[in-house]
């Protein structure tokens, strides 16, 4: 199954022409992810062909009203949709107080329950989401205010049963083979035990996708993007500003390719761009000089977080990518 991620927002605490506030979207599926809510997330979802609908949980790392803002919008036009299912909330412990303080999203007002599950400043590594098929953990990051960071992680799928080797160790019963796939043991009509390690194949470890924002460099950052297929790091700043980026807590292009190339990441999208630079392309150049599979995220494109051979990534549905402003 092919899983996508689709910034709606790349930009940073101050609106621009061509850039919105931050926001991303994991599509697994039927199912539907969100990472932060920024203000204008509805027309991103709208723009990229996502129905709203289908987003099972909602992903805020912090309090900063660029990843926040859109929350209670989104909420009330579910509301309006008379959406039945119950959707997930994670966020910093208060989110639950501040949604139930606004008109019309008290819990009695609306037609759908919320979970919430509240992120504490002194948590360590938590598993906030799971279903059966994938994971998805919140460790704390560096920010002016607390602020998480996620994982999300495809469970290993069982690995494939060389049918083949397991005739020549004896095992001809169909049961037997089930068995092997699933993991257990067994022993053959002539005796032999044949565990599950000499006949099945292990499957590949499945997908995986960080989502680090805001932040300084930190080792919760490295630790969420260690082996992942994609990352998404802020890099609010280049160089030539990191002064900057120390004062507002943030990150340079360069320390977030830091990141990613000492993580083991596959694949680095920098954004959550401030406003100073008109054009992602000095961010760009200087992340890929440190880490070269580095791409300035492009609003509504979407990128697969493994790409099949042969496969080329398409724009984004809707209109396709937004780009940079100019």
């Amino acid at each position: 199954m092919l899983t996508e991620v689709i910034p709606l927002g790349t930009g940073s605490a101050m609106p621009t022409r061509g850039r919105h506030f931050s926001s991303f979207a994991l599509r697994r599926g039927g199912s539907l992810l969100l990472f932060d809510c920024g203000e204008g997330t509805q027309f991103g979802l709208l723009e990229a062909g996502l129905k709203n609908t289908r987003i099972e949980a909602v992903f805020i790392t912090h309090f900063h009203g660029d990843h926040l803002y859109g929350l209670v919008g989104l909420l009330s036009t579910l509301g309006l949709l008379k959406r039945r299912e119950s959707l997930t909330i994670v966020g910093p412990r208060g989110l639950q107080d501040l949604v139930n303080l606004m008109p019309g999203l008290a819990a009695e007002r609306l037609t759908f329950s919320i979970h919430f599950v509240a992120l504490d400043e002194d948590m360590g590594r938590m598993a906030v989401y799971e279903t059966d098929a994938f994971t998805v953990e919140a460790r704390p990051l560096a920010h002016s205010i607390f602020a998480a960071g996620y994982r999300f992680a495809e469970k290993a799928r069982p690995g494939n049963l060389d049918v083949e080797a397991a005739r020549v160790l004896g095992v001809t019963d169909y049961q037997q083979y089930r068995q092997l796939k699933s993991g257990q043991p067994v022993t053959t009509a002539g005796g032999r035990l044949v565990r599950p390690e000499e006949v099945v194949i292990p499957a590949p470890p499945g997908s995986s996708f960080a989502y680090v924002t805001d932040t300084r460099p930190c080792e919760n950052g490295r630790l969420l993007a260690h082996g992942v297929d994609v990352l998404y790091h802020e890099a609010t700043f280049t160089q030539g500003d990191r002064q900057r980026a120390l004062e507002t807590k943030h990150a340079t292009a360069h320390e977030a390719a830091t990141i990613a190339r000492d993580a083991g990441a596959a694949r680095l999208l920098i954004g959550h761009f401030s406003a100073r630079y008109q054009t992602s392309a000095p961010l760009l150049e200087e992340a890929r000089a440190v880490f070269e599979n580095t791409e300035a995220a492009e609003e509504l494109k979407p990128y697969l977080l493994r790409i099949p051979v042969g496969f080329e990534e398409k724009k984004g549905e809707g209109g396709g990518a937004r780009g940079d402003p100019r």
